[in-house]
């Protein structure tokens, strides 16, 4: 990565998690960035020199309401309502709260872009509860006014099973081995809902980063 100081900052949100690692490697070997800083809970193993970790709770964070500075910022905060046990309000505050509170510290730091890992499916009219807290998220977001923000609403993710191990989710795990045999009946506006691989939303993310956007751009995954 070059360390040129005239180059933009990154700040990513949720760089524990699948995308959000995978991301981070994407970011650093993009050259699009000067400086790539990742708020986390705990320090993440065989990272790469080059990236600034910072260990925080977010919960004091939006506490003390100071600005985080950075030119762009990646959020791939999120769980599952089992990892929280089934709490809808604890759930809601790391999906929904957690993007937008930030996103909103980041944006008084400087901020012009935001590039957000949603869900197919959002909605805040949804008649399930996740699409509707990944839908209130998105609708919170485009209030705040980014130069650009960029919405990624990737199907059930597929990534390494280690990974989902760790994370406990099983039910994913078993998830990612049926679903691609379904693929063959998501044609047409249902293709948006078949499995996608981890890699390509950071990758995506990646690339969006490298060119110039305005205005408010959702992304679909086949």
């Amino acid at each position: 990565m070059a360390n040129d100081a005239t180059m933009k900052t990154a700040l990513v949100l949720g760089g524990s998690g699948l995308i959000g690692r995978m991301l981070i490697d994407e970011l650093l070997a993009s050259g699009h960035y000067g400086k790539v800083t990742a708020l986390l809970r705990k320090e993440l193993s065989a990272a790469p020199a080059e990236l600034d970790q910072q260990i925080v709770d977010f919960e004091s964070l939006l506490t003390e309401q100071l600005p985080l500075v950075a030119d762009d910022v990646f959020c791939c905060l999120g769980t599952t309502q089992k990892t929280v046990g089934g709490d809808k309000d604890k759930f809601y505050r790391i999906d929904h709260d957690y993007p937008v509170e930030l996103a909103k510290l980041a944006q008084a730091g400087g901020a012009k872009r935001c590039f957000v890992v949603s869900a197919t499916g959002a909605n805040s009219k949804s008649r399930f509860y996740y699409n509707r807290v990944k839908g209130d998220m998105e609708r919170d977001l485009k209030t705040l006014g980014f130069d650009a923000l960029h919405i990624y609403q990737p199907s059930l993710l597929i990534g390494s099973r280690e990974h989902l191990d760790q994370l406990n989710r099983g039910g994913e795990f078993v998830g990612q081995k049926l679903m691609p045999l379904m693929n063959p009946f998501l044609q047409g506006s249902l293709r948006k809902f078949r499995p996608t691989h981890a890699t390509a939303v950071a990758q995506a993310m990646c690339a969006d980063s490298g060119r110039d956007s305005r205005g408010v751009e959702i992304h679909h995954f086949e």
